[in-house]
């Protein structure tokens, strides 16, 4: 039977997965889920002794049933033959006597290329027998910004437009979204921090007056945010493939458990770990590691998520959220699927800032998920302990979280892997900072220092963007969000 999804907040409006990609985002605000997460149990025999390639194929195909096996399939051959350095497309390396993921292997040296990558892919396929014009919307701290730009640039039929936040990225991170080629893209910076953009851009999904505007002309807005279930479930992948890794490695038998350390804003990347144990992979602990901006800390710790409170900029801005959207999945889940529970916790957090959990759910999320948040001087401080003690060279995200994993009991006999989220490269002037190293300015000069300490090479795209020209300059207010999305559409579709 095909796997229907509904809203996290109403569990009576049903529609396939396909449907649910191309939305985006339920009508009422909620995200997507499906009852039927768990209910076919992963083979993991079989998971062992596949490719990635074959592992994405299989597991996206359990994920979002309504795709037929040959729709599936040429989705993984678009999105991952070719475009990886590495035809494992996310490689585990050890690091001493720890285990790294590497997820930065992609296009724009980020993990979020491992799903957007595959978004375009499912979306246009989709979009075939809908015979809409789609703009799609993407708010980011960072890193989702470019993946889905050079993921979308130029798909017939789509068009996307990316805001990120005013001085609030790393300037590589930045020029990344700037240069980007394409007749169907636009990117703006908008006067404000990530939270405000990400709940501009949910506002604009719930405007009624726009989709009705928009719907004259064809056209209808989907997200390319892991608010989206095409954005998360191409993620659950490498998950059961890291496993397989350490299988085919001999560092674990087949049905060991695994523990993950994540470092996590949004908390989609540590989500698709929870649907990965939901769907049979032995997972031990999932450790949600942050920033100062520990929200998520708190509320694991506490049971309470207050986001009324100050704002950091940090060294690992693609953390820098107050606002975890994907968190409100796992409280569906948590609670049973008590669709009315959670809009409830969602109205609460609307109108006060904060919400707090009763005991039993938080003590269900706490069987599976710990905690742990690093300040920029301990992420600076991992950087340079790791690279001392092994020559790795970490980014700051993932400093996070190698401080974290460090700092939160290991369970003898359990391997744990550690996400790496990004190329160092993306951050090269505070990673050459933490390094000790000459750390001028300028981010190439940056580059250049850090490949000549680390033997290593900065990825060619990231280079390659000290001689490349700015195309989009725009900066704007939060409130002229709505009407720069409707302008793009006019023009890009």
């Amino acid at each position: 039977m095909t796997s229907m999804y509904h809203s996290t907040r109403n569990a009576d409006a049903c529609v396939s997965a396909k449907r649910a990609v191309l939305n985006g985002l339920a009508s009422d605000g909620g995200l997507y889920v499906t009852d039927a997460l768990g209910e076919t149990k992963i083979d993991l025999e079989r998971v062992v002794t596949n490719t990635y390639c074959e592992n994405a194929a299989y597991i996206l195909g359990t994920l979002l049933d309504d795709y037929s096996a040959e729709e599936i399939e040429s989705c993984v051959e678009a999105a991952y033959k070719g475009t990886f350095e590495t035809d494992d497309v996310a490689p585990v390396v050890k690091v001493g006597d720890a285990f790294v993921l590497e997820l930065f292997r992609g296009p724009t040296s980020a993990f979020k290329d491992v799903a957007l990558q595959m978004l375009p892919q499912l979306m246009s396929r989709a979009a075939q027998g809908a015979g809409e014009k789609i703009m799609i919307l993407a708010a980011t701290s960072g890193d989702t910004g470019k993946a889905a730009l050079a993921g979308f640039a130029n798909t017939p039929g789509l068009g996307i437009t990316v805001f990120y936040p005013h001085n609030g990225t790393s300037e590589i991170q930045r020029l990344q979204m700037v240069t980007q080629a394409g007749d169907n893209v636009a990117v703006a910076a908008v006067e404000g921090n990530f939270d405000d953009t990400q709940s501009a851009v949910k506002r604009i999904f719930g405007d009624e007056a726009l989709r009705e505007r928009l719907a004259v002309q064809n056209t209808v807005l989907s997200s390319a945010n892991s608010i989206n279930i095409g954005r998360l479930a191409p993620q659950v992948v490498y998950y059961f493939d890291a496993y397989a890794q350490l299988v085919r490695a001999g560092e674990i038998a087949c049905g060991d458990a695994v523990e993950f350390c994540v470092p996590t804003g949004n908390f989609g990347d540590v989500l698709a770990g929870y649907f990965a144990k939901r769907m049979g992979l032995p997972v031990g602990k999932l450790i949600v590691a942050s920033n100062c901006n520990n929200v998520l800390s708190d509320f694991l710790t506490e049971g309470v998520y207050d986001r009324n409170r100050e704002f950091f900029k940090t060294i690992s801005p693609s953390m820098d959220i107050l606002i975890s959207s994907n968190l409100e999945r796992l409280l569906y889940y948590a609670s049973d699927g008590a669709a009315g529970f959670v809009a409830g916790l969602m109205d609460d957090l609307a109108k006060t800032g904060r919400y707090q959990v009763p005991d039993e759910v938080l003590a269900r999320i706490q069987e599976t998920f710990a905690c742990g948040w690093a300040s920029d001087e301990q992420a600076e401080a991992a950087m340079k302990e790791c690279h001392d003690a092994t020559g790795y060279v970490l980014d700051p995200h993932t400093a996070c979280a190698w401080h974290v994993s460090k700092m939160h009991p290991h369970t003898e006999g359990v391997p744990r892997v550690v996400l790496s989220t990004a190329s160092p490269y993306k951050f090269c002037h505070d990673v050459c900072e933490a390094l000790g190293l000459a750390a001028p300015q300028d981010d190439f000069a940056c580059m250049r220092e850090l490949e000549g300490t680390s033997e290593t090479k900065a990825p060619v795209a990231l280079a390659a963007l000290e001689n490349t020209d700015e195309r989009f300059g725009d900066v704007i207010a939060v409130g002229d969000m709505s009407s720069y999305v409707e302008t793009k559409c006019g023009e890009l579709l």
